[in-house]
Order: C-alpha cells, then sequence, then structure tokens
C-alpha cells in the first residue's frame, strides 16, 4: 500500500470546472468576458501601432506603455480564450503539459506586469523630481536593460513552479475547481504535502508584488514631497496630474489582485464562486482598463486616436 501510495501518477489532462455553483450562468457569464477580452486585444493593439508609427512618442513613458500593452495581451491570451472555450463549448479538457504551460505564462506575464508599474513609478518621479535630468537619465539603452532586467526576474522566479507541480504525485481527482490553471488550484489536487508550493507561492507574492508595491509607494511619497514645493498652485496641479492615469492603472490592478490574495487566505469562509470570479478580474479588468485610461489622460495618444477613427 504504501508503495501504491508513492507511486508517481500524472493524469492526461486536466477538468476545469469553470466557476464552481455558477455553471448554468457560464453563457452570461461569458458575454461581458468576451466582450472584454475582445476590447483588450483591439485597444491594446491601438496603442501599441500609435506609439510605433508616431515618432513624437518615442519617449521613455510610452515605451513602458507599450510593454504594458503587450503584457496586457498576453496576460488575457493565456488564460480569456480557453475559458470561452470552456464555456461556450463545454471544452473543459486540458493536457498536463498545457495546464503547467498556461500556469507558467499566466504567473509570469502578472509578475510582469506589476514590474512595469513599479518602473512607470520611477519615472514619473524622474520626470517630476529631475527634469532637466530626464531625458538623460532614462536613455534607451537603460530602459532595454531595465525591460529585459524585469522579464528575466519574472521567468526565473516563475519558472519553478510548473516543476513544482509536476513532481506532485495526483489521485483519480482531476478536476480543477478554476477556469485556468491557477497554481494553488492544481497543487491542492495532489494526494501529497503541496506545503513546499504554498510557501513559495506566497513568498512570490511578498518578493514580487510587496517590492514592486514598496517602490511604487516610495516613488509617489518623493514625487508628493517634490510637488508640494512647487511654488504655484497651477504647477502643482499640472506635476500631479501627470501621475493621475499611473495611479489609476495601479488602483486597478493591485486592487483585485490583493483581494484575490486575501481570499486564498481566507478561502474557508468565502463561496468558491466569488474567489474564482475576483481572480478572473484581476487577469481581464486591468488589461481592459489600462488603454482607455492612457488613452482619454494622455493628450499625445487621445488626439492621434482621433485621427486615426476619422
Amino acid at each position: 500500500m504504501s508503495a501504491l501510495n508513492n507511486t508517481q501518477y500524472q493524469p492526461p489532462f486536466f477538468i476545469l470546472k469553470g466557476i464552481p455553483g455558477l455553471e448554468a450562468a457560464h453563457i452570461w457569464i461569458s458575454i461581458p468576458f468576451c466582450t472584454l477580452y475582445v476590447s483588450t486585444v483591439i485597444a491594446n493593439s491601438i496603442i501599441l501601432f500609435i506609439i510605433k508609427t508616431e515618432v513624437s512618442l518615442h519617449q521613455p513613458m510610452y515605451f513602458l506603455l507599450s510593454m504594458l500593452s503587450g503584457t496586457d495581451i498576453i496576460l488575457s491570451t493565456s488564460v480569456i480564450p480557453k475559458m470561452l472555450g470552456v464555456f461556450w463549448f463545454n471544452s473543459r479538457e486540458i493536457y498536463f503539459d498545457a495546464c503547467l504551460i498556461q500556469m507558467f505564462f499566466a504567473h509570469t506575464f502578472t509578475a510582469v506586469e506589476s514590474s512595469i508599474l513599479m518602473l512607470m513609478a520611477v519615472d514619473r518621479y524622474i520626470a517630476i523630481c529631475n527634469p532637466l535630468r530626464y531625458s538623460s537619465i532614462l536613455t534607451n539603452p537603460l530602459l532595454v536593460k531595465m525591460a529585459l532586467a524585469v522579464f528575466l526576474r519574472s521567468v526565473l522566479i516563475i519558472t519553478p513552479i510548473p516543476f513544482l507541480v509536476k513532481r506532485l504525485p495526483f489521485c483519480r481527482n482531476d478536476v480543477i475547481a478554476h477556469t485556468f490553471c491557477e497554481h494553488m488550484s492544481v497543487a491542492k489536487l495532489a494526494c501529497a504535502d503541496i506545503k513546499v508550493n504554498a510557501i513559495y507561492g506566497m513568498s512570490l507574492t511578498l518578493f514580487i508584488v510587496a517590492l514592486d508595491m514598496l517602490f511604487i509607494a516610495l516613488s509617489y511619497i518623493m514625487i508628493l514631497k517634490a510637488v508640494i514645493r512647487l511654488s504655484t498652485k497651477e504647477a502643482r496641479v499640472k506635476a500631479f496630474s501627470t501621475c493621475i492615469a499611473h495611479i489609476s492603472v495601479i488602483a486597478v490592478f493591485y486592487t483585485p489582485f490583493l483581494f484575490t490574495v486575501m481570499l486564498q487566505r481566507i478561502g474557508q469562509t468565502v463561496s468558491p464562486s466569488v474567489h474564482i470570479t475576483v481572480a478572473n478580474l484581476y487577469l481581464i479588468i486591468p488589461p481592459t482598463v489600462n488603454p482607455i485610461v492612457y488613452g482619454v489622460n494622455t493628450k499625445q495618444i487621445r488626439e492621434r486616436i482621433r485621427k486615426v477613427l476619422h
């Protein structure tokens, strides 16, 4: 019996349950998710096109914005199409390796997005606190190095997660109570101790998100100090208005993300449907809202969109 229990077994595929308790409403739930996904791809593609073709936008702030738009498309595409397949066609099966790949992309680009928001906060800090040295500090080579650094950090930190799942022995239960292959939702199916998975997952949250939020908070504290020292009210309003779009994007991304993390800790007292719905929201709402926020608040992008539409 002991030998049987220790036998390494991996199911050929998992079954994605969708949103437990709301299976009858999957078709209706799919409508807003599909609408948001299509909007995400179109809006972020427009942002990428505008930044690429408009020479005046070849600046650090817009380089980071293009990174954010590209990340948003990849992040939502890693999850939403399969989710819609579950909702529309009852296509619930996902091969074991495909599940691990989806897990890697979803978690990696969530980490990348957090890192880009941190870099954008640093960009705003330099633009407001050191405006005369802005272009000399944030040079194109430095931006490329920063982009590669945040991407490699995310990849290196997330890469162990699929391997931590792959090492686990699985029993007869192959139904994932989720819409995608979220790390702990898959790990909980294992008939083995998953303490290492839980500790590593929480460590990632603290290392990536908490560290990025700390840098964002410090950047805006210094920005606030610099703005307060400006001589006129008009100058203070103008300086702070340049940060409004970024602050909005930060709030849209971190609010559902932190709420999801909190629900994982108190999951026993919260309906699974609530937990899973919130987890999906942080994967689709920020990618949808980000281009709208920047399109409305950034004059150059707003004018370019107006030209494209006309």
